[in-house]
């Protein structure tokens, strides 16, 4: 059974929202103890993911994204770290840059699940792991972007969460 939260549901979590809340979550554990793959076991067998999953791992956040959940993730595909200025993976996966990571990794992790299928058109503000909030916005045509970021593939199940694939890196403020 899935979890029926949405974007909306950010407002019965205490995190802001444009719009009404909705209707209560439903069975959590049925659902997720059907599904094989966590969001990092995911992540780590597609190759379109090899740089979040090194940063990740730069960072310690594979067993934090390993954990129960539910987590939201908006998942960058390699192709959005490559947009970054020249260097910009490189610098920020030495060791000693692994606050920074970890608070730029975290940015795009929100607790709870989210499904973009599920929610109504308008604009809301989730708060991350990371403690700053991104602004999502659906459009009349179901179209998601985090942060100005386009989501360029949705709602992909996991067992302790969902992601949603991004083709940006997005920076905390």
């Amino acid at each position: 059974m899935r979890i029926t939260t949405s974007l909306l549901a950010a407002a019965a979590l205490g995190l802001t929202a444009a719009a009404p809340s909705f209707a209560t979550p439903k069975g959590f554990n049925d659902h997720h103890a059907e599904m094989q793959s966590s969001i990092v076991e995911i992540a780590v067998s597609d190759d379109n993911f090899s740089t979040l999953v090194a940063a990740l791992q730069a960072a310690d956040l594979v067993s934090a994204l390993e954990g129960e959940g539910p987590f939201t993730v908006f998942a960058p595909v390699n192709d959005a770290f490559a947009a970054l200025p020249a260097g910009t993976v490189e610098t920020l996966l030495q060791p000693e840059n692994k606050d920074q990571l970890a608070a730029i990794l975290t940015y795009h992790v929100v607790a709870g699940e989210y499904l973009a299928a599920e929610t109504p058109a308008g604009t809301y503000e989730l708060e991350t792991l990371q403690g700053d909030t991104v602004e999502v916005v659906v459009d009349s045509h179901g179209a998601v972007t985090v942060d100005g970021a386009s989501v360029i593939a949705a709602d992909v199940d996991a067992s302790n969460g969902v992601i949603h694939v991004i083709d940006s890196v997005i920076m905390p403020g």
